[in-house]
């Protein structure tokens, strides 16, 4: 890496950027973070945030890049040192699998916390577009209140945030809440004593739902106190210590409360990969499927598609070996319906 610092664009209401900042943070990668929009934004235009600009040798920032998880992979290829990738194939799939389920699924309760409860919703359309201009005139604010509230809203049907909905997302938030209460009196992260691509997923999300959003953060102070410490603490973690290669769970040693999880990701992501999948396939615009004995329906999403195409090449690419402790890992839980 040169001298010059990258350039995070994002947003502190952003999941995925907040996911990236904490990275960044724990690698010692140095690092300069843009608010989306402002006036300190001056990177090539992306659709999406995290954006991050990497810059050559004069200070430019021409070359930049969005999408939280290869954004991940290529910092592990440009810097040596507190990996955040398990060095074991079978505990690295594991960590994808969970970062993949954080991004895309747990995202949905976030997404329906801030976007379908009044209390979240008066909160979030006047503190959002600050980021972008924290003394912007007041005609203007409400005029951003308006816009980014309005469109949000006409979104949740798309994004599965309805009142049929309601129960499967929410209850899997309680679920997951119950489930890291447990893991966190035990253990500080997922796969051992350092944190992987599972953890900050799982934060990104975490921190706008327990930090962030009233109604989603009342119940994990009710129900998931180490959970609420460890999004703060997961936040800045440059000062945690790591030797090495060392601090990883072995293939026979991931926490039970670790493969607890994957019953989970079984009942709820797996059935919403597949539906949506086989829904595209078929030309259809909406899906339909059982999630933890629910009706849950959304629009499909190509990106979702992806995901389960590069869960799949995940898989595919582990040895023989490798991949019959992952299939003995799964098995049972529902994640293996996806292979």
């Amino acid at each position: 890496m040169n001298q010059h610092p990258l350039k995070l664009r994002g947003a502190h209401g952003s999941p995925y950027s907040l996911k990236m900042r904490a990275v960044l943070r724990y690698r010692h990668i140095p690092f300069r973070w843009v608010p989306q929009g402002s006036q300190w934004d001056d990177m090539p235009p992306f659709p999406l945030i995290p954006v991050i600009g990497f810059p050559d040798a004069e200070g430019n920032y021409t070359d930049a890049q969005m999408d939280s998880s290869p954004l991940i992979m290529r910092l592990e290829g440009m810097k040596a040192g507190r990996s955040v990738v398990p060095t074991d194939p079978v505990v690295a799939f594991i960590d994808y699998l969970l970062e993949d389920y954080a991004d895309e699924w747990v995202t949905k309760a976030m997404y329906h916390y801030r976007w379908y409860y009044d209390e979240a919703i008066a909160k979030a359309k006047q503190l959002l577009p600050l980021d972008r201009d924290q003394q912007m005139p007041a005609h203007q604010w409400e005029k951003a209140q308006r816009f980014i509230s309005e469109r949000q809203i006409s979104r949740r049907a798309l994004v599965g945030s309805t009142e049929q909905n309601r129960a499967p997302i929410e209850e899997s938030y309680v679920r997951l809440l119950g489930l890291m209460q447990d893991h966190l009196e035990h253990l500080p992260f997922l796969l051992g004593t350092r944190p992987g691509r599972g953890d900050f997923a799982l934060y990104g999300q975490m921190i706008q739902l327990l930090r962030w959003d009233p109604v989603s953060a009342r119940t994990g102070i009710e129900r998931a106190a180490r959970m609420v410490n460890w999004v703060e603490r997961t936040d800045d973690l440059s000062w945690w210590d790591v030797s090495g290669d060392e601090g990883w769970a072995g293939r026979d040693a991931i926490p039970a409360t670790t493969l607890a999880l994957l019953p989970e990701i079984g009942r709820t992501y797996v059935p919403f990969l597949l539906a949506n999948d086989a829904a595209l396939a078929a030309g259809d615009e909406t899906f339909s499927c059982v999630i933890d004995g629910h009706g849950y329906s959304q629009g499909t999403f190509v990106y979702q598609r992806k995901c389960l195409a590069w869960i799949r090449d995940q898989y595919a690419a582990l040895n023989v070996a490798d991949r019959a402790d992952v299939d003995a890992l799964l098995a049972g839980t529902g994640c293996e319906a996806l292979f």
